[in-house]
């Protein structure tokens, strides 16, 4: 008996020491560049942050209102106590998840009194960059394990030279941080031929993107049905893993919500009523339904687009699913009135995989399609990053001045009126001091007696708001903020309180309708 025991522990010890050998093999594995994985995995993630941060750096223009009035806007309340809710905040659509996030950031500089207006700033971005540049690290080892180290190598490419990607992943919008946790899941993704899967993992990302914006589950719907359909044990993934995480995100989402809208509130819920139900987000705008197919895909992909039909002609069965995903996010989409380029960003990683495929078999033309593909994306990444649409964000830079004016008790407290589209300009987030501001209100008809766009009310008629809003001088703001082409039709109000400009700063080479290629800041004396 002894002698039985000591072979099966001598045994056990060889198998131990077997196994040992296997994965320092399989990790010490040479790609082909004579570097094993953990060198090119030290490079790869060294490479991606500084990609990411220079990224971060380059993109100094704006996009969406809701890349600071849906995060730091709010975020910067929930810490300092003044600032502007919008309404989708009374009516309960929003959730205070993703905001949370950089609240916590800004509390931990309140608390170490380094709460500088450039550090609120910008450190929010840094940390969208860096989630970024882990999401591209998981992305290109996925593809590693799935294809040869050709197919990966265009794949990470392509991803990285999007123009799209670059002008949007490091922006704090919740479209941005869906994509990025959207890329981390697809790591975990039982893919065909993946050695990274895990269900908990990947569905604990899906989780939080649904948490950070709801729509995240329109993109994961098909990937969890064929997760489902390939799963053999189907009742254990549904009572291990698809029911409690499900159930847990729900309550964790709703325990925060709760906590600051002061009473029981599922944002989820709110918003799936508000934009579906009541159609409030036709509001915003609505588009025919083939703007997504004959347009807003084009754009998003870019210069990508021929890359991407060539490679799903190749990649077609192999990567079925993840364009059964493309296409029916795009579809779906469509279906909605409202609809713009950010909603489907999202699914820009699953087209690089075909992308990466078409460029790995072109073989003799390769080179000269990939040198061609990023010229062409890194001019349209630096224009809207560093030209287009920047006058907002940088006219927040002179009225951030009044700041010490304001703190001056014996100087006239500044009063600045911002007579722009709605939600045109960052607001406290970016000035960080309790200057006294206002702009025009535009929230949706939500039923109210006495409901009115102010927005409309005054772009309709603008002198006659003035004179109505101000009949007094001294009830006059001390600086107005105005787009160029508004200037002639109030020029008889400028003229007559004495407000003479100030400020001209450049915003677009491609004014349209209210928003012009210039910003004008005047000052009343």
């Amino acid at each position: 008996m002894e002698s039985l025991r000591s072979r099966l522990k001598f045994g056990n010890k060889v198998e131990n020491v077997k196994l040992r050998r296997r994965k320092s093999q399989l990790y010490s594995k040479d790609d082909g560049s004579g570097l094993n994985d953990g060198a090119l995995r030290a490079r790869v993630v060294a490479f991606s942050v500084a990609f990411r941060l220079i990224n971060c750096v380059l993109v100094q223009t704006s996009f969406v209102p809701d890349e600071y009035w849906q995060s730091l806007e709010v975020s910067h309340r929930m810490v300092v106590t003044y600032g502007y809710l919008t309404w989708e905040w009374k009516a309960g659509i929003r959730g205070f998840s993703y905001p949370l996030f950089f609240a916590f950031i800004y509390k931990i500089l309140h608390l170490i009194n380094y709460d500088s207006v450039y550090l609120l700033i910008w450190l929010p971005r840094i940390v969208q960059a860096l989630l970024a540049a882990f999401a591209d690290v998981k992305f290109f080892f996925l593809i590693r394990t799935l294809e040869n180290r050709d197919v990966a190598k265009w794949t990470f490419f392509c991803h990285l030279c999007s123009w799209f990607s670059w002008f949007c992943c490091t922006r704090t919008l919740t479209n941005s941080t869906e994509t990025t946790l959207t890329c981390l899941a697809l790591f975990y993704f039982p893919l065909p031929g993946s050695k990274t899967h895990s269900s908990k993992k990947y569905l604990a990302l899906v989780a939080l993107a649904v948490i950070v914006r709801p729509t995240a589950l329109i993109v994961w719907f098909p990937l969890l049905i064929y997760h489902f359909w390939q799963e053999e044990h189907k009742l254990n993934l549904i009572t291990h893993s698809y029911v409690p995480i499900g159930t847990l995100a729900v309550l964790i989402s709703a325990l925060i919500d709760c906590l600051f809208y002061e009473k029981w509130t599922l944002v989820q819920l709110n918003f799936l009523m508000f934009n579906i139900v009541h159609g409030v987000a036709d509001f915003y705008g609505s588009h025919p339904w083939h703007w997504y197919l004959t347009q807003g895909f084009a754009v998003v992909i870019g210069p990508h687009l021929p890359f991407f039909l060539h490679g799903c002609t190749l990649a077609f069965r192999r990567y079925k699913i993840l364009l059964a995903a493309v296409v029916w996010t795009v579809c779906v989409y469509s279906l909605l009135p409202h609809k713009e380029f950010r909603f489907i960003y999202p699914v820009l990683p699953f087209c690089m995989v075909f992308c990466g495929t078409s460029l790995a078999h072109l073989k003799a033309w390769r080179r000269a399609a990939a040198v061609a593909l990023l010229v062409s994306n890194l001019v349209m990444a630096l224009y809207t990053g560093l030209i287009h649409q920047r006058g907002t964000l940088d006219v927040m830079s002179h009225v951030r001045t009044l700041c010490d004016v304001s703190s001056d008790p014996s100087s006239p407290q500044p009063d600045v009126l911002f007579l722009m589209p709605c939600h045109s300009t960052p607001f406290y987030s970016y000035v960080h001091c309790p200057l006294r501001m206002r702009f025009l209100e535009c929230p949706p008809d939500l039923g109210e007696e006495d409901y009115l766009d102010e927005a409309d009310s005054f772009f309709d008629e603008p002198l006659l708001w003035l004179k109505t809003s101000f009949p007094y001088k001294s009830s006059l703001p001390t600086h107005l903020v105005l787009f160029d082409v508004l200037e002639k039709e109030i020029s008889a109000f400028l003229q007559g309180n004495h407000f003479v400009r100030s400020a001209e700063i450049f915003h677009t080479h491609f004014p349209e309708g209210r928003v012009g290629g210039s910003i004008f800041i005047y000052e009343r004396h």
